[in-house]
């Protein structure tokens, strides 16, 4: 969904519904750029899921690079703008309405999951979402995930309050210490993504491979 909540909310798609109401495109077109940065992982060809994608910049940008793309989000205001976009594009993307603990999650079935700021997720959720992510990745298929650290608290320009819902790197080894550790790497950057992603940002991203 590429953001979260400012604060934990009953009815999660009647909320992002109502964010994905305004013609423009909350967190901008353009793909994040860890992911963007990353994406060589992943040949032509080659089949990827994007977990909560919001209004689906990150996977049309990457169907744009020849991959196919599987993309789900809870809010079906923001799949039909990311349909709208894939289809101004010229890209096709397999899009679907559901939350995470809904979606199916094919076993061994992807080359490729990217997952950009899908901190909305408490800790227990994070623990299925995690496990659900590993779970539908091929052998050596490749995750990619960029969240927010708990020193964003101190910037307050994208991501939830919650120190809970932040990721450390001692939490990403421990959650992903079954697969091979590609890159992971915490650091600081000017975030333009939209009005909600803006401005200095505490940043951590994960490349990590099945084994």
């Amino acid at each position: 969904m590429n953001s979260v909540s400012p604060a934990p909310f009953a009815d999660a798609a009647d909320t992002w519904n109502r964010r994905f109401e305004a013609e423009l495109y909350l967190f901008g077109t353009e793909p994040n750029a860890w992911l963007r940065e990353y994406a060589g992982v992943w040949q032509p060809g080659q089949r990827v899921l994007c977990v909560a994608d919001g209004e689906g910049r990150n996977s049309v940008w990457l169907a744009g690079q020849g991959l196919v793309v599987d993309a789900f989000d809870i809010a079906s205001v923001g799949v039909a703008k990311a349909r709208r976009l894939a289809a101004e594009k010229g890209v096709s993307v397999n899009f679907a309405v559901s939350d995470c603990d809904a979606y199916p999650w094919p076993l061994d079935t992807y080359d490729g999951v990217a997952a950009v700021f899908v901190q909305f997720a408490d800790p227990a959720m994070r623990e299925r979402l995690f496990s659900n992510m590993k779970r539908c990745l091929k052998p050596g298929g490749t995750l990619m995930l960029q969240g927010y650290t708990p020193r964003q608290l101190d910037y307050k320009t994208g991501g939830p309050p919650q120190v809970s819902h932040l990721y450390t790197e001692a939490l990403l080894r421990e959650a992903f210490a079954d697969f091979e550790l590609l890159h992971l790497r915490e650091y600081e950057a000017e975030l333009t993504e939209g009005d909600r992603h803006h401005g200095r940002s505490a940043l951590i991203g994960l490349v990590a491979r099945r084994r």
